[in-house]
């Protein structure tokens, strides 16, 4: 019922993928997703199960996903939507009755996001990329699971001079830039380059937003920080 912690179930897709107690090999990264949107959940409030790593094999997913129906109110899976051989994700969704609202987002990280809605759970697939992952846990997902239990997410926002010229060359998609909060209460956005540069995310304080259309924003102009 209202204001009942959702149960979140976590999985990561990839057979690419290792837990992070485990050395990669050749062509293997740490699965960082999961443990990170674990993390975000449990602190809005989330009862969070996470259920391990999928390998990229479409019946396997299958039955990870009609489980993970039958235990979770939200499911979150990470990888396996955009468009390689073996994202199958949406295609999984759509065969266990979901129907899918979106599958691509104009923002910028995470435009591979999907959201899809069955008859008692829904489901987000995540991008596999940690920095999209960690920007649409906050912006989509976090307030989602608020208003599952009848609240409004409402992050801590800072109004504050840019530090320096902020430039991109794109502008097609809405961007969330990580940015750090100065000693002199400037913000100064991340070395940052590009959804895999998870470090970007270490020093940074909160998110920027950058409208469509916005390729520039001049040293000293206020801005919106959404705090962690």
């Amino acid at each position: 019922g209202p204001n009942e912690a959702p149960l979140a179930g976590i999985r990561a897709t990839g057979g690419e993928l290792v837990e992070p107690g485990l050395a990669p090999g050749p062509s293997q990264i740490r699965n960082s997703n999961s443990y990170q949107i674990c993390a975000q959940l449990e602190a809005a409030g989330a009862a969070v199960h996470y259920c391990g790593i999928v390998p990229d094999d479409e019946p396997v997913m299958d039955a990870v996903l009609k489980h993970a129906m039958s235990k979770s109110d939200v499911i979150i899976l990470s990888g396996g939507v955009s468009m390689g051989d073996f994202d199958f994700v949406p295609e999984v969704m759509r065969n266990n009755g979901m129907d899918i609202l979106f599958d691509a987002i104009a923002v910028q990280p995470g435009k591979p996001t999907t959201f899809g809605v069955g008859p008692s759970v829904v489901c987000f697939g995540l991008p596999g990329n940690p920095v999209s992952t960690f920007v649409q846990c906050e912006v989509l997902v976090k307030p989602f699971l608020y208003a599952l239990m009848s609240h409004r997410y409402q992050p801590k926002m800072y109004y504050l001079p840019l530090a320096e010229t902020y430039r991109r060359k794109k502008a097609e998609r809405e961007a969330w830039v990580p940015v750090a909060i100065t000693p002199e209460n400037t913000v100064r956005t991340s070395a940052y380059h590009g959804s895999a540069h998870i470090h970007a995310l270490s020093d940074a304080d909160g998110l920027v937003n950058i409208p469509i259309g916005v390729t520039e924003i001049e040293k000293g102009t206020p801005v919106h920080v959404r705090s962690f």
